[in-house]
């Protein structure tokens, strides 16, 4: 769904305002929970976004125009696995519940991609539970692909270098990875 669960928001918040990133760029934002959350807190972002389903950048209002401020400054509608790596080259890249969209080693792929094109924090947040879903309002996308678990997550971003925290609550878990 183009929407995510209120479980670890607060802990991945303390972390935004920890690091205060200059540049994020959101991959799958759906609604835009993440510059919801975020954008109040520190001004002056510059934000990108990166949706596979067009509808959704009009449904939610996600795209800044003529008439309307929206919630990212640049938006793109492609697949992440095709974006430039230029839009990962972030101090921050939010994957808010959008790696069980994709298949295991195409998440993993993602997590690598972003880390070599440079970004400084790396935001993850998937179901650590049994979650199946299929298509939702007519896109496909939102089908899971993948059913994480914590340790499998753990051992996928422990891959990448720099340091995690972590975050595990019930429903979902939550790392934010960092370059140091």
């Amino acid at each position: 769904m183009p929407t995510s669960d209120t479980e670890g928001k607060d802990w991945s918040l303390q972390w935004f305002r920890y690091h205060l990133p200059n540049t994020v760029t959101d991959i799958g934002p759906g609604e835009g929970t993440y510059a919801k959350l975020f954008r109040p807190v520190h001004h002056g972002v510059w934000w990108t976004a990166v949706e596979i389903f067009k509808p959704y950048i009009r449904k939610y209002g996600l795209k800044n125009t003529a008439k309307r401020t929206g919630m990212y400054d640049e938006i793109h509608n492609l697949d992440a696995r095709e974006a430039p790596d230029h839009l990962y080259h972030r101090d921050l890249v939010v994957f808010g519940d959008v790696l069980e969209h994709v298949e295991r080693d195409d998440a993993a792929a993602l997590l690598e991609r972003a880390v070599a094109a440079g970004a400084w924090n790396i935001l993850v947040s998937v179901p650590i539970v049994p979650s199946e879903q299929g298509e939702v309002d007519g896109n496909p996308h939102e089908a899971h692909l993948h059913q994480w678990d914590a340790d499998d997550m753990d051992a996928v971003v422990a891959g990448l270098g720099g340091k995690a925290e972590t975050f595990r609550g019930s429903t979902l878990g939550c790392w934010w990875w960092n370059r140091t």
